[in-house]
């Protein structure tokens, strides 16, 4: 068995993985709903002989489908989103996000027989809001998993690199009503609290490391303009490069909502409202691995650096087994940003299903590298051992 088989098992792959793609566009789901999109994937992994789980861990549209060979051999972890963005739907490409990460773990399944192993593909639900990969980096998911693999669609073709660390805090100040003209003196001003929050944050920012991000909203600050605030709500994202940075950075929030609601007299309480993300530690080697695989396909992999400033649950993973979170272009050499209706529509191009079945390959080829290799998978372990991990 070789890697160039792979590459006839995934082009004969095309035609259901586009359609599976095209489904999950047609019928986009919020983060934790994804009933139509969760069963899609189910139904085309047990079509190809895996065993699933489902739904996984308590949640409903989280999966755990397995391939094993029956070998030893060590086990690849495909991981599938799927989850949608209110409003404008797959703006995030998570349609075919998932269709890649799923083919791929089908593609290495048809091989596993001859060289060995495990495949295992996770459908891991609400990356946007409050990722289910946290849920499962913090039990056994991972236990029995050599190497974990996501990729996600962009306008380049990125390397894994890094993502920051973030918490996501809401903020409750109360306070007591009152007649905003005629007696504002017997009230106690919530909306003054959340304002100060605001403004003491802001000052705080000058003591940051650059590569912390702290930026929030005012989700309640009133009912009407005579009346005096008797409850306000805030809600801030506290990000750093690494999750040992971000508590200061998050002890600087708190103090700031602290002081505030001190100085205007009214109580306050904070809680976390969404899932902590770990900052993405990506594992060199299985990254190098990978970027190989795309060359020889004709991708040349982009080293970003540290200039990719958002949070993925996949960094939760990161700490548990060694990871790669790459990135593939969809978009045909036109600059477009994720989170956009142009970003959602370039995932129903030409270019795109081009796009996502040599990803598809891509990932296939590397996970048969680490199954076949296992003097690569002792230089990916004994990185991942060297990494600073959680404290």
């Amino acid at each position: 068995m070789s890697k160039e088989q792979l590459h006839e098992i995934v082009s004969e792959m095309r035609e259901e993985l586009q359609g599976l793609s095209d489904y999950i566009y047609e019928n986009p789901e919020l983060g934790l709903n994804e009933y139509k999109s969760s069963q899609a994937h189910v139904d085309l992994l047990r079509k190809h002989g895996f065993d699933v789980e489902y739904p996984y861990l308590g949640f409903d549209t989280a999966f755990k489908a397995t391939f094993d060979s029956g070998k030893e051999g060590p086990t690849v972890a495909y991981l599938s989103e799927y989850d949608a963005l209110p409003g404008i739907g797959h703006g995030c490409g998570h349609n075919m996000l998932g269709t890649v990460d799923t083919g791929a773990g089908i593609a290495l399944s048809k091989v596993v027989g001859e060289v060995g192993g495990r495949v295992v593909v996770l459908g891991t639900p609400a990356e946007e809001t409050d990722g289910v990969k946290v849920d499962m980096a913090n039990v056994d998911t991972f236990d029995d998993v050599d190497v974990a693999l996501c990729t996600h669609p962009s306008d380049q073709n990125l390397m894994s690199n890094v993502s920051l660390a973030m918490e996501a805090l809401e903020f409750e100040f109360f306070g007591k009503t009152a007649h905003a003209a005629g007696a504002p003196w017997e009230g106690i001003n919530a909306l003054d609290a959340a304002i100060n929050m605001f403004n003491m944050v802001n000052a705080g920012r000058q003591q940051l490391r650059p590569d912390a991000r702290v930026h929030g909203i005012i989700v309640e600050g009133g009912v009407a303009a005579n009346i005096i605030p008797e409850y306000t709500r805030v809600q801030f994202y506290v990000r750093s490069l690494d999750i040992n940075y971000l508590q200061k950075v998050k002890d600087m929030v708190i103090r700031s909502a602290e002081a505030a609601s001190s100085a205007a007299g009214t109580t306050m309480k904070f809680r976390n409202f969404e899932k902590t993300y770990y900052n993405m530690i990506t594992n060199q080697k299985l990254s190098d691995t990978y970027n190989a695989n795309a060359a020889d396909l004709g991708i040349e992999m982009i080293d970003a650096g540290e200039d990719l400033s958002g949070s993925i649950d996949m960094g939760n993973v990161s700490q548990v087994v060694p990871s790669i979170h790459s990135y593939y272009e969809i978009t045909d050499g036109v600059p477009t940003a994720g989170h956009t209706v142009e970003f959602r529509e370039a995932t129903r191009t030409e270019f795109g299903y081009k796009a996502m079945m040599r990803t598809v390959e891509i990932l296939a080829r590397t996970g048969f590298d680490v199954i076949t290799k296992p003097e690569l998978l002792a230089e990916i372990n004994e990185e991942f051992n060297k990494i600073e991990k959680v404290n």
